[in-house]
Formats: structure tokens, C-alpha cells, sequence
């Protein structure tokens, strides 16, 4: 008997593939986790029904969520990092030396103790002696913040269930207080593809860019992403991500990246003409 799994996308189109076997599937306070084997693309991890990862292509969301501030500001030395318990953001991070302290704001212990034994790939460098891991809930521990952080990341579950709360106006409100005078604030913001995403992504830009004086979008091509197209936002206080971008200072770090480049990071801040109609730029 063949296993597949399948994702809804819209109530018309669902992306599908075959499994191997099931690892794992268990039921924390905030939702199901699940872990597949699978042949197309190696181990995945699974919440609430919605593909969070494979094997074979989280680099490229890992990279750009993480290298772009850190080109943009390689003097970074306290970063915030909220959800991102599968730790693939904490292991790029962690390629940098210059990098003092990462804290960790994860809302569900499970599902870091179910990636550590799981998908050691992502999360091999979660015991790094900078990383402090607290499992509390992200939007309340930014709150007790005050410009303590360089950067701070917000690598989230999509805008409902345990990660509604991260795509407000209050939410970035705090996030931009809790950054110093020359902060950033990257954040994973969905796809324009599909109607309900574009909507999401929309307001989570008209929210940031109510607060943040410099606040763009950036593009990637994940393909087991929704659609294969994917956002990400860029805010900070200072701080420009094509023109303070330093280009040679990042390159001669000698980071050996699998999908992130300085010149792909100057091309990924132009986007497609449908896009800029959604944000209202054309």
C-alpha cells in the first residue's frame, strides 16, 4: 500500500508526495507534530497538517531569513530569534562568530525535543553555548524587552493557532522596542500567490510599515512552500538592505552558503509587478 501526505493549499489545490514511513506523531498543548520519511524529499516535519520543512530544500529559508540582516549589519552581536524551535535559523546563525548571544523564544518544548532527535540536520547547533532557550510564549517575552537586541528574527508557523499573535501591529510594536537604535527585524511573511497568504502578507506589511521608517519585502523560491514563491520582511530603524548591504565585509566571512549570494541578495528585494500591486507600490 503506497502512503502519501498531502497539504491543502486552497480548497482547489493541494500539493502531495509519497512517504517512506512515519517517524513520529504526537500531540503537545499547542498542536500535532508529525515526522516523515520521505523519498522525494528526505525527512519532513509536519504541525497541524502543514508541511514545515524537508531535508531537501529548508537551506533556502534558513539562508535568506538569516543571512540577509547579517549581510546587511555583520556587527550583530545579540540577536532574538521567536519560534524557530526545528533550530535551523539558530545553526546559521551560529556561523558567525561575531555573534555573542541568541535567545530563543519558542512557545512548544515537543516540538524542539522532537527535532533533536529527529532532524539533527536543522537542529545541530541548538546546544551552542551562545543559544539560550526559553519556552515561553514569543509575543510575551518581547514585551519585557527594551532596546536589548541587533536583530530579531520571527520564524514563525503560518498567521493562525499558535502563531496569530505574530503578525500584529501590537506584536511588532514591542519587537521595534525591543530593538537598539539601529535594530532589525526580519520576519517570515507568507506567499502573494494564493488569495488567503496574499491577504495575510499584506497586512502583516501594512502593520510592520506603520512602525519601522525602512520596511521591504524580499523573495525566495522554496519549492515545497505554497505556490514554490515565497516572502520574507525587512524592517529596521536605520539600516537600508540593498544599500547598507556590505558586500565585501559578509563575503570575506568565507560562509559557504548553499542558496544565499550578495548579488542574489540585491536581486531579491525586486519584485514582480503583481506584487508591488498588492502592497500598492504600482
Amino acid at each position: 500500500m503506497e502512503l502519501w501526505f498531502t497539504e491543502q493549499h486552497t480548497d482547489n489545490a493541494k500539493f502531495s508526495f509519497k512517504v517512506d514511513k512515519q517517524l513520529v506523531s504526537v500531540k503537545s498543548e499547542y498542536q500535532r507534530i508529525d515526522v516523515f520519511d520521505t523519498y522525494e524529499f528526505g525527512r519532513v516535519l509536519v504541525l497541524d497538517g502543514i508541511l514545515m520543512l524537508t531535508e531537501k530544500d529548508e537551506f533556502i529559508y534558513h539562508e535568506m531569513i538569516t543571512h540577509i540582516p547579517m549581510a546587511v549589519n555583520p556587527d550583530i552581536k545579540k540577536v532574538l530569534v521567536i519560534g524557530a524551535g526545528d533550530g535551523g535559523t539558530i545553526r546559521e546563525l551560529t556561523r558567525y562568530p561575531g555573534i555573542e548571544r541568541i535567545d530563543m523564544a519558542e512557545i512548544d518544548k515537543l516540538v524542539v525535543d522532537v527535532c533533536r532527535e529527529y532532524l539533527p540536520q536543522t537542529a545541530s547547533r541548538l546546544s551552542d553555548e551562545r543559544v539560550n532557550i526559553y519556552f515561553e510564549d514569543g509575543l510575551k517575552f518581547v514585551r519585557t524587552k527594551n532596546n536589548e537586541y541587533d536583530l530579531i528574527i520571527v520564524d514563525s508557523t503560518d498567521p493562525f493557532g499558535p502563531g496569530e499573535g505574530l503578525f500584529t501591529r501590537e506584536f511588532y510594536g514591542n519587537c521595534f522596542k525591543a530593538l537598539k537604535d539601529n535594530g532589525i527585524l526580519v520576519n517570515q511573511h507568507e506567499s502573494p500567490y494564493y488569495e488567503n497568504d496574499a491577504r495575510a502578507l499584506v497586512k502583516a506589511h501594512k502593520n510592520i510599515k506603520a512602525i519601522f521608517p525602512i520596511s521591504m519585502l524580499y523573495q525566495a523560491n522554496i519549492p515545497t512552500y505554497p505556490s514554490g514563491y515565497w516572502m520574507f520582511g525587512f524592517a529596521s530603524k536605520k539600516y537600508h538592505p540593498v544599500h547598507d548591504l556590505d558586500e565585501d565585509r559578509w563575503n570575506r566571512l568565507g560562509i559557504n552558503t548553499r542558496y544565499y549570494n550578495t548579488e542574489l541578495h540585491k536581486g531579491c528585494f525586486a519584485l514582480p509587478n503583481y506584487v508591488k500591486e498588492l502592497l500598492g507600490q504600482k
